[in-house]
């Protein structure tokens, strides 16, 4: 387990929104842990493992060392590794796997460019709301969401983590766009757990209620509560497709940090385990054939 005191370590070095261990933790139900300069979460059975260093002093050699000491200590039969690098180790037994940028948006102290603040003027209709808690509308609005928009199954399970989320976590805010009719038109919602940056965590919007450019107004009211609460930087998260990095991009969002996704989960019982073929490898002991279910 972290204390109190390493977390706020963690929180002031973090760089990525996995970093943010109350996040991670209240979204996985795991518990946060550290090896040397990385974070991770563990369950009965699982590993999530942070393979950026919270020195910023990446090296692909170090970091399998570190994930090895990892799986030996937690022996997991699901891993889910992220970082800026696969370790070679793991590559080839991945399951799943995904590749990508961060996006993020240096915050202009000297406010937003006038064709941006004309385009969230179109939907000043709008009444703006900050918050932390998610109600009922905001889940019909996430099963309206996830209805109509093909998403990765991760991100499916993380808008169906935010009522956990949103109201035990003391970082959390929501963002709602409402109408006159009090109609809830879209929301996002934002982390401010890390000392030098906010997180843009997701967002939705509605067709049943919508109305034109309210994520354009969210951005802007995310902008200000980020400056509100001293974050001169936002991360957007990942491009995912082009529509959504032309969004962000067209609101200065740039693309950073790589990010290098792989997950792995072992047959059913009565298969040899892949965390066994694993350590097998590189424990130099006899090769273990893997078998999927």
């Amino acid at each position: 387990m972290i204390s109190p005191a390493q977390e706020a370590d963690i929180l002031a070095k973090a760089y990525v929104p996995e970093h943010i261990v109350s996040l991670m933790a209240l979204i996985s139900g795991g518990d946060p842990f550290l090896l040397g300069d990385y974070l991770g979460f563990s369950g009965d059975n699982w590993l999530i493992f942070v393979g950026y260093p919270l020195d910023r002093d990446f090296s692909r050699e170090k970091c399998e060392l570190i994930l090895k000491q990892a799986i030996e200590t937690y022996r997991p039969a699901h891993l889910r590794f992220i970082g800026p690098e696969t370790p070679s180790f793991i590559e080839n037994p991945c399951t799943e796997r995904e590749s990508d940028r961060y996006y993020t948006l240096e915050i202009d102290p000297a406010g937003l460019k006038p064709s941006l603040r004309r385009i969230a003027v179109k939907a000043s209709a709008l009444r703006v709301e900050k918050g932390q808690t998610f109600s009922g509308q905001h889940e019909a609005l996430v099963a309206e969401f996830i209805g109509r928009i093909t998403l990765p199954p991760r991100v499916r399970e993380l808008y169906r983590a935010m009522p956990d989320y949103i109201g035990r976590s003391p970082t959390a805010w929501t963002l709602n766009a409402r109408d006159k009719a009090g109609n809830l038109c879209a929301f996002y919602i934002v982390d401010l757990g890390a000392v030098h940056f906010a997180t843009y965590l997701l967002g939705a919007h509605s067709k049943r209620h919508y109305v034109s450019h309210a994520s354009d107004l969210l951005f802007r009211e995310m902008i200000d509560l980020s400056l509100e609460h001293g974050k001169g930087v936002i991360n957007l998260g990942l491009g995912v497709n082009e529509g959504i990095r032309r969004f962000k991009e067209k609101w200065g969002g740039i693309p950073s940090l790589r990010y290098e996704f792989c997950g792995y989960r072992y047959g059913a019982a009565g298969k040899v385990s892949l965390i066994d073929a694993l350590m097998a490898r590189f424990l130099n002991g006899p090769e273990i054939p893997v078998r999927y279910s």
